[in-house]
């Protein structure tokens, strides 16, 4: 204990250890949830095409599901790949606090489970992803207090690693990051109880560009948030990354001067309002250009910017007066969510993963599965705009069996089956990728020879 504590002259790396599988294990815990959750959808798929068979599960019909389908696409999937971000960027998966990384992941985890089986014994709260009540309410809150703290120690315990000096402004900049996640905390838990605001409110007219907006510069300021603390800046890269600070610095101020609540889409300086955001359909590639970035990368770096502006266009065509009239309440919509999730979302979770795992990142990176996922998404967006556009003059479309309905779901199911396939195969390559010995996977010297 006392050569733990003042470690002897000569062993001047006591504090550098590290333990790169914990980032490996944040990517396996996300891939069982993916594979869960697809699993859960391709259910989901078979009960919209056989309605009947809801009445063989007893109270885990279709209306339980999709709960837990969403739930865990968006705490599980999504959120775990940045969590493995947050244990890189304060240091955790180095020095003596990283033997509670993985523990930390297995507390999350069982979160997840926790409200999966109060999801399908019909504990909601009737808000869309902030599902989390009565029990399920507070042992989330209790993983996210364990992340919490263990980044605190790391962040305290890295002040102590001379090899890896901190400025004092990175250090004050990460220690801000945790008092924003403090206030996420208590944000969830606040949000998620019946006390705030209904999960329909009268007094709101819906979404609104003002809304989009609001929500959609949110994604942006993440997407220009990454590379800081991941990877290192271009020489000359600092002009493109402030002028895009400056844009979207001006987008939010623009953004606190438009009309709230009850606001129709059909106002010009709504749609007009909700098309700035496409000067990032230039901006963002050419950010990230500015950042030197794992070759490894190359693949998904290339598909989440090919996805992130399909969401932009989209995105503004959907919202335009006419089109959203007839597409609202429809399936095409939901074909838009996949672009936002599927699409944009799991290839940028997926870009993060390998330039966080470096070598370790070919997990992803296999042909078959890259072209099986994106294909199968773009296969099923295709298929819900063609039942949506149907079902926007023809309520009945999707609700009365037909051959043509029949046909769009007997598709979508195999889309499903095929996202479950490519996500299995990356669930087996990452379980192999933590049976192998501890090497560092994503040292410094490693990834600035493989930058590109």
């Amino acid at each position: 204990m006392e050569r733990f504590m003042n470690p002897h002259p000569l062993d001047e790396h006591a504090y550098e250890r590290k333990d790169p599988q914990i980032v490996a294990s944040a990517a396996w815990h996300s891939l069982l949830w993916l594979v869960i959750a697809n699993a859960i959808g391709v259910l989901i798929a078979v009960l919209l095409l056989f309605p009947a068979l809801n009445s063989t599960l007893g109270e885990w019909t279709y209306g339980r599901w999709i709960m837990v389908h969403m739930n865990l696409e968006l705490y599980g999937w999504t959120s775990l790949p940045l969590v493995g971000f947050l244990f890189k960027v304060y240091g955790a998966d180095r020095g003596p606090a990283a033997i509670w990384g993985r523990p930390v992941l297995w507390v999350w985890s069982a979160a997840l489970g926790v409200g999966a089986l109060s999801w399908l014994s019909g504990q909601s709260s009737g808000k869309l992803f902030l599902d989390w009540s009565g029990y399920a309410r507070v042992f989330f809150p209790m993983a996210l207090v364990a992340l919490w703290i263990f980044l605190l120690v790391a962040l305290t315990l890295g002040r102590r690693n001379k090899s890896e000096p901190v400025s004092v402004s990175a250090w004050a900049a990460k220690l801000l990051g945790l008092v924003l996640l403090l206030a996420v905390l208590f944000l969830i838990y606040i949000a998620s109880g019946p006390g705030s605001y209904p999960p329909v409110n009268p007094d709101t007219g819906g979404p609104t560009g003002t809304s989009q907006l609001e929500s959609s510069l949110a994604v942006v300021a993440v997407v220009l948030m990454l590379p800081f603390g991941v990877a290192r800046r271009k020489a000359g890269g600092a002009k493109t990354i402030h002028i895009s600070w400056i844009v979207l610095a001006a987008e939010s101020l623009f953004c606190a001067t438009l009309s709230r609540a009850d606001v129709t889409h059909h106002l010009p300086t709504q749609y007009l309002s909700l098309g700035c955001l496409l000067v990032w359909l230039p901006l963002t590639p050419a950010y990230y250009a500015a950042f030197a970035w794992h070759s490894n990368t190359r693949r998904w770096r290339v598909a989440f910017l090919w996805w992130w502006a399909a969401l932009l266009v989209t995105g503004w065509i959907f919202f335009l007066p006419g089109v959203l009239d007839h597409f609202k309440f429809t399936d095409g919509l939901v074909g838009h969510s996949f672009v936002a999730m599927a699409g944009f979302t799991s290839s940028f979770i997926l870009f993060v993963m390998v330039q966080l795992l470096g070598e370790g990142g070919w997990i992803f990176n296999r042909s078959r599965s890259f072209y099986l996922w994106n294909g199968s998404v773009i296969a099923y967006i295709l298929l819900m705009t063609i039942a949506g556009w149907r079902e926007g003059f023809d309520p009945t479309f999707t609700i009365v069996p037909g051959a043509a309905r029949n046909t769009i779901y007997t598709l979508r199911l195999l889309t499903g089956v095929l996202m479950l396939a490519a996500s299995f195969d990356w669930f087996l390559d990452a379980s192999t990728l933590l049976t192998r010995p501890a090497i560092d996977l994503i040292s410094e010297p490693a990834q600035r020879e493989k930058t590109a």
